[in-house]
């Protein structure tokens, strides 16, 4: 078995057959890392590996996959915002946190280890989740370095990358998609899954808030926050779903949540017969064309063929805008942050950002600082902006515009411009946005174009589920992959599910990254 491109699924079958023993598959991914990541195109999207995943991983050489225990010796990453309560570090790739280490797991990892899984480490992404700086290139942190696109591993002359990996949580997808783990666990708040997965050929589901918990994961932003699954197939992001659905106390959102009793029993290869789905472009109404008007011409002819798969297998598509699309990242909803980043085109010019995420930041992570860190002197976003101040030569290359716009902030949530903001941001993007779309339109689903509408279903607090489509590229630019998202209501993650299986079943058009050969059969003990 090629590893590189196997399945959870398949792993299951192959642990339960013994044709492979946990530790013979965690040793094969950890040397893939050294091969790959470590060395080779040097694809830096592991941040640190786990001290104890060999170990843990022996504890499973003799116990099958099961019911109870459906990743028993699967090898899984988590992004570095997660929160492991072992020897790793949980750092957001901050130098400020290069210490950092939690008092206890997060909800989702404990609910990982309690299914079987091995974590192999933690995952390098844009530092903070890309709330540090205006302009910080994605997959960048000071303390992890540069993450690399497999499909396009070559930096510029400023150690940028050519194509970007996507963000922010760019080292759990390239992970995934150059076999360096069997799956990953990255982190939303408004594309940070559904970016890396166009990017890098891989299956994620950005869940309804709330339907995975967020206690233990470094926040930005409460209203928005959620966590998802970073996969190789559709089936893969199901079998994850399962194990990390469920209501936690320490995460009152998750209380009122609904969830099925098997996500994969949703997934059906005839699943898009009948489908509604909205396809939001209208060039007639131009002010609200915003999702599909500016696609070059490989990424339309991408989405063209997955419309055309879509009616070919039975799916009604209605093609009409969405009426406040316009609207969304509008004069109500941002705010101007004076950008100062040195490496910024737009330096000293004002950036718009997204008001609930400057005021949310500072109580969501001072919150976070105080309960979560075992030991650490960083107790605040005060005292990050200051370790990054006195080593500004190493932690500060892009600047932190962002964190010092939400320390001006009380960090209580009482200013009225914060409470404004949110109210219009599901206005438009819920209740006069998808939900008056889909309605109007008796849609199932809406499809959007790789990432493009992460904006509008994250701040409604809706899912989405991105497959991948094809690829786009060309000229001097290699060819990299391009993804369709389907996004939907609060809690319709099966219908999503079914949706994206059978056209993944249709198309079958992810290409793993070239250049990343296998290293020879992992064996079994």
């Amino acid at each position: 078995m090629q590893i590189e491109h196997a399945t959870i699924a398949e792993l299951q079958q192959a642990l339960a057959d013994r044709r492979m023993t946990a530790s013979a598959l965690t040793r094969a991914y950890l040397s893939r890392i050294a091969a790959y990541d470590r060395a080779g195109p040097c694809l830096n999207a592991v941040r640190e590996v786990n001290p104890d995943a060999l170990a843990i991983a022996a504890a499973f050489d003799r116990v099958k996959p099961s019911p109870e225990q459906p990743l028993a010796g699967i090898p899984i990453l988590v992004k570095d915002n997660i929160a492991t309560g072992d020897q790793q570090h949980t750092t957001a790739g901050s130098l400020a946190l290069a210490e950092a280490r939690a008092v206890r797991d997060a909800t989702l990892v404990a609910r990982l280890r309690a299914a079987g899984a091995v974590i192999l480490g933690k995952a390098n992404l844009t530092e903070f989740a890309n709330i540090l700086a205006i302009d910080m290139p994605s997959g960048y942190s000071s303390l992890g370095g540069q993450v690399r696109n497999p499909y396009a591993p070559a930096l510029d002359a400023s150690g940028v990358p050519i194509v970007s990996p996507g963000g922010s949580s760019s080292g759990s997808a390239v992970a995934v998609a150059a076999g360096l783990c069997a799956a990953a666990i990255g982190t939303e708040t408004s594309g940070s899954l559904l970016s890396p997965a166009t990017q890098n050929g891989v299956v994620t589901l950005k869940p309804t808030v709330g339907l995975i918990s967020r206690a233990g994961i470094l926040p930005i932003a409460h209203s928005q926050d959620t966590a998802g699954p970073l996969t190789r197939s559709v089936r893969d992001a199901a079998i994850l779903m399962n194990v990390l659905a469920a209501p936690d106390p320490r995460d009152p959102a998750t209380l009122a949540q609904e969830r099925p009793a098997d996500y994969t029993s949703f997934l059906d290869a005839d699943g898009l017969n009948g489908v509604r789905i909205g396809v939001p472009s209208d060039p007639g109404d131009p002010a609200n064309d915003v999702y599909f008007d500016k696609l070059g011409p490989r990424a339309s002819a991408v989405i063209g063929g997955v419309i055309a798969t879509l009616e070919a297998h039975g799916a009604v598509i209605i093609r009409a805008n969405i009426p406040t699309a316009g609207r969304i990242a509008g004069s109500a909803t941002d705010m101007d942050v004076l950008n100062t980043n040195p490496a910024s085109p737009t330096r000293y010019q004002p950036a718009r950002r997204p008001i609930v995420f400057v005021y949310e930041l500072k109580h969501d992570l001072n919150a976070y600082l105080d309960l979560w860190l075992d030991k650490s002197p960083i107790r605040s976003l005060a005292d990050i902006i200051a370790f990054n101040d006195a080593n500004a030569g190493r932690a500060l290359r892009f600047g932190q515009d962002l964190f010092r716009a939400a320390e001006a902030t009380r960090g209580d949530l009482c200013e009225p411009e914060y409470h404004r903001a949110r109210a219009a941001d599901l206005r438009a993007s819920r209740t006069q946005g998808l939900d008056a779309y889909m309605d109007s339109h008796r849609l199932d689903a809406v499809l959007f174009p790789g990432a493009a509408g992460a904006a509008i279903a994250a701040k409604a607090g809706y899912p989405s589920v991105q497959v991948p489509a094809g690829f786009i590229g060309g000229g001097e630019i290699p060819d990299v992959p391009f993804g369709a998202t389907f996004a939907g209501r609060a809690w319709s993650e099966p219908l999503l599910l079914r949706i994206a299986y059978a056209f993944e079943q249709a198309t079958q058009a992810r290409r793993p990254p070239p250049g990343l050969p296998p290293l020879g059969p992992p064996g079994a003990a």
